[in-house]
């Protein structure tokens, strides 16, 4: 039903329905055929340039844009308009040039022109809005169901800049400064704070309060109606690019962001040429230009690999692409956590915030205790209201006893990285369940495979192999591994890991409960290391045989920033402590011993030993590869030229190859194994879970964009130089059957 009373249906497409109301305004209602949401792709702009010049023949008082379905626009087909930009870039100038000059036909024609959103309004879908001269929006109502409205340009993220005048308008509304963070950063926002930019003009509670005031604004415009930037004497918000101010903060931008990017993202840099340049010239002429650019950015490769990656398998993660089929899924209400560490501790707060009950039990009530007040000083830096911080506080409950576990539906074993440690903690708490608890009550229990109380055991190791670690369980089916990243709450990545016993209930349960918490799921099947720790330890192993060879720390370290790495090696060894690397390692020598194997050292290992026999065991200790002040201020320690005397015969460019080949090539020992079954997963572990650069898509696309053969070739050249660590794995040689996996 219409939210006008009295309308004329005038046409239909298959993106765009006209209507007219008896007041004579037209609305043009966003309807994408056989889609959950609209988008824009070479059927919408067709629709969309046949609707305005449908309307040029029209007499209208006015114009709504507004949607039929639960959000305004959700963007654009990034997968058309990338294949359209790499198969024809001017065929895809003349596109988007026909549907910026019907946009621009709208917004300068003198009739008003109003959006009204309904939902979300990201990409291309807030350009529309942009291009309107007033945008009214719902504001959050949870008693009233109203979701908040996410607005705002992302294009960013995926290696891609705004392509249908966002970058043109935004700039031209808001200012140079006060843009940045929107369009070089993809920084999103609701519609208050919409409202505190003035690009929100006005907020709704209900759709039908949300057309009355569109209807309103409409027959309140007695005189030909222009965007601000359209009216003659208009000045840049801030000043213009010629203004003192403005000109300095233009002269040092260039060399903030390639501090930032280290060069690495050709996006943020098109971005600020876009704003720079369009500045100078007159509105058309800034869209044509914004449209070079964004076709330009789009067909470069590390766009592609981005939108591989942080588009089409991000979304197919959280799809479920790696979830067992045919279970249904499973909401998780109350979970336990052993271990009041600061991984568990992390962990209370992941599950907490998204309203699960957790029983973190310890052996010490008072380290549960204060285990809980981590989540209170994170919630403490958080704009929640204190009525939902109280709310998350409430649900953790500290514990000593095991019987607290009773009725969770998962318990997370989060305890010290030893063996012996997580046997017994993991043995102990099955026990005493299985003791304390005589209930007959079976209406918690899962499907298929889990027992009768539908109780999983996890265990959050980042090292140790699930399959040994499920014997101290009496139903291994039920175990599984959850290794989860520090610290829990800023990281995104949980790397589900199966052991050989694992049932297909217990996967599909466990990634049900990485997405309950919002968090982001691959799954790996296991091995030593699993997946992301053995990337984890080429790195760092990487870094400190180049230590060991002279290759000077700096250089080390500078290089991995310049590669695209959030750091280097030696100081991420410091953040996780040495003493950890050591127990890994030592623990590691055992364990192969036992299987009547010897682990090989290599140099890195005397790099390790030196360090902590100067006890030097990192971070926490005041002092690693790095020094650290009270004030947490770092620097390189000046005695590592001393204990590893520096060379001359090193390249930066082959050090940054060393840092990246490194991880790549074990990951396609990984695929090659099994132990990641995918380069979805892959890329998306290593992103997520390790910082690999997101220029590269991943350490998987990270082959396809240097080329296979050459890839290949680089590694054999490294190898010769460097030692076996670079061998190519074998199926570099058919990649390219694979890499679309």
């Amino acid at each position: 039903m219409s939210l006008i009373s009295t309308v004329s249906l005038i046409s239909s497409t298959t993106s765009i329905r006209i209507e007219q109301d008896d007041a004579g305004i037209v609305h043009l209602i966003f309807d994408k055929a056989d889609s959950k949401v609209n988008l824009l792709d070479r059927c919408f702009i067709d629709d969309y340039v046949k609707t305005v010049n449908q309307l040029k023949k029209m007499t209208f008082t006015g114009v709504v844009l507004r949607s039929a379905k639960t959000s305004f626009f959700a963007g654009g087909d990034i997968t058309e308009l990338s294949d359209s930009a790499i198969q024809d870039i001017e065929a895809s100038f003349q596109l988007l040039s026909s549907l910026k000059e019907s946009m621009r036909w709208l917004e300068t024609c003198g009739k008003p022109l109003v959006a009204c959103i309904n939902g979300a309004a990201l990409g291309s879908g807030w350009e529309l809005a942009l291009a309107c001269h007033y945008r009214i929006a719902l504001v959050t109502n949870t008693a009233l169901d109203i979701p908040t409205v996410t607005l705002g340009l992302p294009e960013v993220t995926l290696g891609l800049i705004p392509g249908v005048g966002g970058v043109v308008r935004m700039t031209r509304l808001l200012g140079f400064e006060t843009s940045i963070p929107y369009l070089l950063k993809g920084k999103q926002f609701d519609s208050e704070e919409g409202v505190k930019l003035g690009l929100i003009d006005q907020i709704a509670t209900s759709n039908v309060q949300m057309m009355a005031q569109a209807t309103n604004w409409i027959l309140s415009q007695l005189q030909p109606v222009r965007q601000t930037f359209d009216i003659e004497n208009y000045q840049f918000p801030g000043g213009h690019v010629n203004n003192p101010n403005i000109a300095s903060l233009l002269v040092q931008a260039p060399a903030m962001l390639k501090q930032k990017t280290q060069g690495n993202l050709p996006a943020p840099e098109a971005i600020l040429a876009v704003m720079i340049e369009s500045a100078e010239v007159d509105v058309d002429t800034a869209l044509r230009l914004e449209t070079r650019y964004f076709l330009n950015v789009i067909s470069d490769q590390v766009a592609k690999n981005m939108i591989n990656t942080f588009w089409h398998q991000y979304n197919q993660v959280k799809a479920g692409a790696s979830r067992p089929l045919d279970y249904s899924v499973r909401k998780f209400s109350k979970v336990g956590v052993l271990g009041a560490g600061m991984m568990g501790a992390g962990i209370a707060y992941a599950l907490a915030s998204h309203g699960i009950t957790v029983i973190l039990k310890d052996i010490s009530i008072e380290k549960a205790v204060f285990a809980k007040s981590y989540t209170a000083s994170i919630l403490a830096n958080c704009k929640l209201a204190d009525e939902e911080k109280g709310a998350i506080l409430r649900r953790i409950i500290p514990s000593k006893a095991h019987t607290d576990l009773i009725g969770c539906d998962m318990v997370i074993e989060a305890v010290f990285e030893d063996r012996k440690v997580k046997s017994q903690a993991i043995s102990d708490t099955l026990a005493a369940i299985d003791a304390a608890d005589t209930r007959d009550d079976v209406s918690g229990s899962c499907d298929k495979g889990c027992d009768r109380h539908g109780l999983i055991m996890a265990s959050n190791t980042s090292t140790l192999p699930i399959t040994s670690l499920a014997t101290a369980s009496t139903k291994p089916e039920n175990f599984i591994g959850l290794h989860f990243f520090s610290p829990v709450d800023k990281m995104p990545l949980v790397e589900i890991i199966k052991g050989d016993k694992t049932s297909l209930a217990t996967l599909a349960a466990a990634y049900d409960l990485v997405l309950q918490i919002g968090k982001v799921p691959i799954v790996v099947n296991d091995c030593r290391g699993f997946f992301t720790s053995r990337l984890f330890f080429t790195y760092v192993s990487e870094g400190m045989r180049m230590l060991s060879e002279g290759v000077p720390a700096e250089v080390i370290e500078n290089a991995a920033i310049q590669a695209g790495l959030p750091l280097g090696p030696l100081a991420i060894i410091d953040e996780v402590s040495l003493s950890l690397v050591d127990n890994v390692r030592n623990q590691t020598r055992l364990d192969l011993k036992a299987e009547g194997k010897e682990r090989i050292d290599n140099p890195a290992d005397a790099v390790l030993d030196k360090l902590l026999a100067l006890k030097r065991r990192g971070k926490l200790a005041g002092a690693g590869f790095y020094d650290y002040s009270r004030q947490g201020h770092k620097q390189l320690w000046p005695g590592l030229t001393t204990v590893f005397p520096t060379q001359d015969n090193w390249d930066i460019e082959t050090v940054k190859d060393r840092l990246l080949f490194v991880q790549s090539l074990e990951a396609l020992r990984a695929y090659e194994e099994g132990v990641v079954t995918s380069t979805r997963d892959a890329n998306i572990g290593s992103i997520f879970g390790l910082g690999f650069p997101a220029w590269t898509g991943g350490v998987l696309q990270f082959v396809d964009h240097y080329g296979a053969v050459a890839f290949k070739r680089r590694s054999e050249q490294l190898t010769e130089q460097f030692g076996p660590q670079f061998t190519p794995a074998a199926i570099l040689s058919h990649w390219y059957s694979h890499s679309s996996k």
